[in-house]
């Protein structure tokens, strides 16, 4: 029986029925049969190129896999992209970090398996990416779009350097009030930058230099807590003139913006993110010592309170810092030109995304919960908030 035969076989035997007793036939026909290894990793970086195809990106499916199998099946799909790397296209600087950033399989040894359990699990892979559904494109030039400047051949500037050191100092402190003012000046920082790159994009117009158009970015929105995380997520885009649309199915959130503002709300979510768990951790340690045993809903409770009130902080931090550089602006047509690009972010999700539907946040009746994340993230005033996007 020639190799690509046996792979034919396991392939009509397990990806296209779900019953256990078929994984197992197929399974043992790749155990059987040595020679089939290489066909049967070829076929694997096929079924990752298709990915690509259908929008997925390493980072998707890296979180996809983790999601939905386990640890040998998250080493098996990095093993894989790898693999099918070197055959691809160059894709940009984002796709680059997603692939620098898969795990690496060097620093925990794989455990010893037989030829079985390998087989069973390259085969519960494969039934999971040969079912994944297509994805909105996230590359420049999709669907028609004129490509876009991105972080290609640009060091990072020393705005968002400094942005970084500020985040870090605010995840390292044990102090709140600390916290909070340091994210609050890393906010303004953020919008000060924003500024400048529309000034550089305005000036760019009618020059050689293509057009900047918005892009856009999947950010994982991890469990537990999803939901809370996810409006977190949403009020740090809203901040940073940016749009982000949930995928809970996928847990990710698509943030559509302008580079240098895709840029901040990864940095800030992320800060944020763990300012919050910190925060919360500790608030809830006061909780029990207290006698208290309930901890889902406070957790869910403050974290909704954290974003809700974060949200407010860094829209009033990007506001007044907004306002103060177009006050001073040189440049008189710096209004129209930021006007222009909300509408351009604004048309591009709505491309990206004609359907979407908004959700209330579910599980926030702790008050406890609510009152220590409020006081977690600030003391500001309760402002609007933009509703959570599903698509």
């Amino acid at each position: 029986m020639s190799t690509p035969r046996t792979v034919d076989r396991a392939f009509e035997t397990a990806l296209y029925d779900t019953a256990d007793d078929a994984l197992d036939t197929a399974a043992s026909l790749l155990a059987a049969d040595p020679a089939a290894d290489a066909e049967l990793g070829r076929r694997g970086e096929e079924f990752v190129a298709t990915a690509w195809r259908r929008g997925w990106q390493p980072a998707d499916l890296v979180r996809i896999v983790r999601r939905e199998l386990d640890d040998v099946h998250v080493r098996l799909v990095a093993a894989l992209i790898r693999a099918q790397a070197p055959h691809d296209r160059a894709r940009g600087p984002r796709w680059a970090a997603q692939l620098d950033d898969l795990p690496d399989a060097g620093t925990t040894a794989p455990p010893r398996t037989d030829r079985f359990s390998h087989a069973t699990a390259v085969l519960e892979l494969y039934r999971l990416l040969l079912r994944l559904p297509a994805l909105e494109p996230l590359e420049a030039g999709a669907a028609g779009e004129a490509p876009r400047r991105g972080r290609e051949n640009r060091p990072e500037s020393r705005a968002l350097a400094r942005i970084r050191a500020l985040l870090a100092k605010a995840e390292a402190t044990g102090y709140p009030e600390e916290a909070e003012a340091l994210s609050a000046k890393a906010q303004e920082l953020m919008a000060r930058h924003s500024v400048d790159g529309a000034l550089l994009a305005a000036q760019a117009q009618g020059s050689a230099t293509s057009p900047d158009v918005p892009g856009a970015c999947r950010i994982g929105v991890e469990p537990p807590y999803e939901q809370a995380k996810a409006v977190l997520l949403n009020a740090v885009a809203d901040a940073n003139h940016c749009r982000a649309v949930w995928n809970e199915p996928f847990g990710f959130s698509t943030v559509v913006g302008f580079e240098a503002d895709l840029e901040a709300v990864e940095l800030l979510y992320t800060s944020l993110l763990v300012q919050a768990e910190a925060a919360m951790t500790k608030a809830e340690a006061g909780q029990r010592a207290g006698g208290r045993k309930r901890t889902k809903t406070f957790r869910q409770s403050f974290l909704a309170a954290y974003a809700h009130r974060a949200g407010t902080r860094l829209r009033a931090a990007a506001e007044a810092a907004t306002e103060a550089a177009t006050t001073g602006a040189a440049d008189a047509n710096l209004l129209p030109v930021l006007a222009s690009r909300e509408v351009a972010v604004t048309d591009r999700v709505e491309r990206m995304f004609p359907q979407t539907t908004t959700t209330r946040l579910r599980g926030t009746a702790d008050a406890a919960g609510w009152t220590e994340g409020t006081r977690a993230a600030d003391a500001a005033r309760v402002g609007h908030h933009r509703p959570l996007k599903r698509g």
